[in-house]
């Protein structure tokens, strides 16, 4: 399945420990964006660095988005009901979207400040920020990129969209700390208009980050198609099969972090029904074992001319 962020190879878990990973991600996410960005906004504030307030809202902003994740994921791991019968999985596509408008409204309130500061023109009545707001930003990058690469880990592993677009928000923070960094040091340095560039830097890449979630998350709600290239393995394999004379239509499309498909293959018109569905049987049966993101095939068998 294609994504604007990564492959979703990943080890298998069980349902039991598929919660135990849930609740464990949006602790660590939880713990840590409150501890740092409470330690960013007192370095911004105490440290008169604009840069370093606005990235502390950036962080804070991933305590309400984590929250998002965690509901919509665990939302969309119940069980198919009557009202649901196909399942709850487009909610944490929801989820993910709400987390991007979010993040989309935080980075243009990050950038507006640092505009009107940068427009204004009066560059010399901006005070110069202390070290202590420096090292708040080597804090930050540091922290920030350990909870990216921890969460995009165990997000691949439960393939989760909205867990994955967390752990990018981690790495946008971490990216737009390292413009704190550079605006903070040349503001000590003796330019302090670079502060107010450093909040403008962050707000683009926090604008960056919001589009390319808010189009994954509906990429994945309008039934768009996995993929040629996704399409392509997929009939590899089932041609693979030796009682599958040919594929005669094939679609699949994105529900969720999970796939339908929608499939026609030829088999030996001399076959019985009996055998024939069980042609079709060992198909569905082994699709849905090689590719793991799949979670219903239908399947309709066509007679094929055994001279074929």
């Amino acid at each position: 399945m294609q994504s604007n962020y990564e492959s979703t190879d990943r080890p298998a878990v069980s349902g039991m420990d598929e919660a135990a990973v849930i609740r464990n991600l949006s602790l660590v996410s939880l713990i840590g964006n409150s501890v740092l960005s409470g330690f960013k906004l007192f370095a911004g504030i105490s440290g008169h660095s604009g840069a370093m307030i606005s990235d502390a809202v950036h962080s804070f902003s991933d305590v309400l988005t984590t929250l998002i994740a965690w509901v919509g994921v665990r939302i969309s791991r119940k069980e198919a009901d009557n009202a649901h019968p196909y399942g709850h999985e487009r909610l944490e596509c929801v989820a993910s979207l709400i987390l991007g408008l979010v993040l989309m409204a935080t980075g243009i309130g990050v950038g507006k400040v640092g505009t009107e500061n940068i427009l204004s023109g009066h560059y010399e009545s901006l005070t110069v920020p202390g070290t202590i707001a420096l090292v708040a930003a080597v804090v930050s990058i540091i922290g920030k990129e350990a909870m990216f690469r921890y969460t995009r880990y165990y997000a691949k592993m439960i393939n989760s969209a909205a867990f994955l677009a967390d752990a990018w928000h981690h790495r946008s923070d971490a990216l737009s700390s390292i413009g704190s960094l550079i605006g903070i040091a040349g503001a000590i340095l003796g330019l302090p208009v670079l502060d107010s560039v450093a909040s403008v830097v962050i707000c683009l890449f926090i604008v960056k980050v919001a589009f390319d979630i808010s189009k994954d998350s509906l990429v994945k709600m309008l039934d768009t198609s996995c993929g040629e290239d996704y399409e392509k393995k997929l009939k590899e394999y089932i041609l693979s099969h030796d009682d599958v004379i040919a594929v005669d239509m094939l679609h699949s499309r994105m529900f969720g972090n999970k796939t339908y498909i929608d499939l026609e293959i030829s088999v030996d018109g001399d076959k019985t029904l009996r055998e024939a569905h069980e042609v079709a049987e060992r198909v569905h049966r082994d699709i849905e074992h090689r590719f793991s993101d799949v979670k219903h095939i239908m399947i309709h068998v066509n007679p094929a001319d055994t001279a074929v």
